[in-house]
C-alpha cells in the first residue's frame, strides 16, 4: 500500500509545483532594457565681439532666428522599458537637463559653482505602467513628475501646450482614438531663494481625446480646468480648452499643425499652456491661434513657416487689449547629402493700451520687429530636420524704433546684427 502511494504523492507534488510555476511565470520578465535619447544646442552668438543675454523677444512672438541664449544645453531622457510573460510593462523615465537659459559662454575653471541659474535638474521623473487583464491592453496609468502633452511652434520654438509638474494620469483607447484624464500640480515658488510660507499651488485637470479623423487630417482635442491655493475667489480659478488639426501643408506635401485655444482666469496663458507660470483673475481672458509646418516644394527645397497670433479678449497677463502676433518663413535648400541653405525671415508685432506692462508710453505702446537671418548647415543629413548639425549663421534684427529696440535688448541704436554658430543634436 505504501509504494501504491508513493507515485500519487509524486504526481500531487509535480502538480502543485508545475501551478506555482505557473503563477510566478506570469510576472515573468520576458523583456528588459534600457534607451537613453537626448537633446544638445550649443550657440555661440557674437554682438560687437561680446555674448548677449537676450533672446531679442523671441519668447514673445517677435522674433523667429536662431537667438535662444543657451549657450551650452544639454538633455537627457533616459528610459527603463520592461515587460512582463502576462503582458504588463512599465516605463521608469528620467529627464535631466543643464544649462537652459544660460548665455554665458563658461571656461574650465569651473564658474558655474558660483552661478545658481540654469545648473543640472532633473526635470522629469515618473513611472507608467500598462497592459493589466482588468484594466484593458490599451489601458496605463502614470504618476510623478512629467511634462505632458506638449506642443511647441516651429519657428518660434514657443511651447504653446503642456501640463508640467507633478501629478498622475490614466491613458486609454476609446474608438480608436487615445483618451486621458490627468491631475498636475506646480508650485509657483518652487525652487526660490525665499519662498512663501503659504504656498499657492497651481492644480490642472486635463481631459484630452486625440486623434479624430476628419476633414482629411485628423483632431486632437484639450480640456484643463485649474486651480489656485490660497488666492481671492476672484483669482482662484480658470479654465482653458484647446482644438488641434493635423495635416498636409494645406492640401500640398508636407505636413501642419494647426491650433486654437482659449483660456480665462488661472489658465490665461495659451489656455492649455500650464505650469508654474500659470495665473492670473477673472479679467483674464486670451486666445491664441498658430499654424506651422513644413512644406515639400521639390526634392531639394523645402520651406518651413508659422502664424501664430495671441491676444487678450479683456486683459492678458494684466495688460489691456494686448496682441502680439508672428508670421515667420524659412526656406531650406539641400545643396548635397550634408549641406543645407537656410533663410530665415520673419514679422513680430506688438501692442497694448496705453500704460500696460508697467507704464509704457510714446514709441513703446507699439513694436514692429524684423529679422533676417542666413545660415548654412553642415550635417548628417540635409532634410529639413537632419540631426546632429552645425550651422554658422548670421542674423539682423531690426525694431521699428529705439524704445521697441530697448524692450527686445538690443544696447545701441535700433538693430543689431548677430554672428554665430549653433550646434544642435537629437537622438
Amino acid at each position: 500500500m505504501k509504494h501504491k502511494l508513493v507515485p500519487v504523492a509524486a504526481a500531487l507534488l509535480t502538480a502543485l509545483a508545475s501551478g506555482q510555476v505557473a503563477a510566478e511565470s506570469a510576472t515573468d520578465v520576458i523583456s528588459d532594457g534600457w534607451e537613453v535619447h537626448g537633446y544638445g544646442s550649443m550657440n555661440y552668438r557674437m554682438v560687437e565681439g561680446e555674448t548677449v543675454d537676450t533672446e531679442y523677444g523671441k519668447p514673445d512672438y517677435k522674433t523667429a532666428g536662431t537667438h535662444g541664449k543657451s549657450t551650452n544645453q544639454v538633455e537627457f531622457v533616459v528610459k527603463k522599458h520592461t515587460e512582463h510573460q502576462n503582458g504588463v510593462w512599465s516605463d521608469f523615465v528620467v529627464r535631466s537637463e543643464f544649462g537652459n537659459g544660460n548665455s554665458y559662454a563658461y571656461t574650465s575653471s569651473g564658474s558655474q559653482k558660483d552661478n545658481t541659474t540654469a545648473q543640472f535638474e532633473v526635470k522629469e521623473t515618473f513611472v507608467e505602467i500598462g497592459g493589466f487583464s482588468f484594466l484593458g491592453e490599451d489601458t496605463s496609468i502614470w504618476a510623478g513628475q512629467r511634462y505632458l502633452n506638449r506642443a511647441a511652434g516651429l519657428l518660434s520654438g514657443e511651447f504653446w501646450k503642456q501640463s508640467s509638474g507633478v501629478g498622475a494620469g490614466i491613458q486609454t483607447k476609446m474608438g480608436g482614438n487615445t483618451a486621458g484624464v490627468a491631475v498636475v500640480s506646480a508650485d509657483p515658488d518652487a525652487g526660490a531663494a525665499e519662498p512663501n510660507d503659504e504656498r499657492s499651488t497651481l492644480t490642472s485637470l486635463d481631459f484630452y481625446y486625440y486623434g479624430v479623423e476628419a476633414l482629411g487630417g485628423s483632431f486632437d482635442f484639450d480640456l484643463k480646468v485649474m486651480s489656485q491655493a490660497n488666492k481671492d475667489s476672484d483669482s482662484d480659478s480658470g479654465i482653458g480648452a484647446a482644438i488641434t488639426y493635423n495635416r498636409d501643408y494645406y492640401g500640398l506635401d508636407g505636413w501642419t499643425q494647426t491650433a486654437i485655444a482659449y483660456g480665462e482666469g488661472v489658465a490665461q496663458n495659451r489656455g492649455v499652456n500650464f505650469g508654474g507660470w500659470s495665473g492670473g483673475d477673472d479679467d483674464a481672458q486670451s486666445l491664441f491661434i498658430t499654424s506651422y509646418g513644413v512644406l515639400n516644394i521639390t526634392d531639394k527645397l523645402q520651406m518651413g513657416s508659422e502664424l501664430t497670433y495671441i491676444g487678450a479678449l479683456d486683459k492678458l497677463w494684466g495688460a489691456e487689449d494686448l496682441k502680439r502676433y508672428l508670421i515667420a518663413v524659412r526656406p531650406s535648400y539641400k545643396v548635397n547629402d550634408n549641406l543645407r541653405l537656410e533663410m530665415t525671415a520673419s514679422y513680430g508685432h506688438e501692442e497694448g493700451k496705453e500704460g500696460y506692462f508697467g507704464g509704457r508710453t510714446g514709441d513703446s505702446v507699439e513694436s514692429d520687429i524684423y529679422n533676417l537671418e542666413l545660415a548654412s548647415a553642415f550635417t548628417v543629413n540635409a532634410d529639413y530636420f537632419g540631426r546632429p548639425q552645425i550651422k554658422p549663421y548670421v542674423s539682423y534684427v531690426k525694431a521699428d524704433d529705439q524704445a521697441s529696440a530697448d524692450i527686445i535688448g538690443i544696447k545701441s541704436g535700433d538693430n543689431d546684427v548677430i554672428v554665430g554658430v549653433h550646434t544642435e543634436i537629437w537622438f
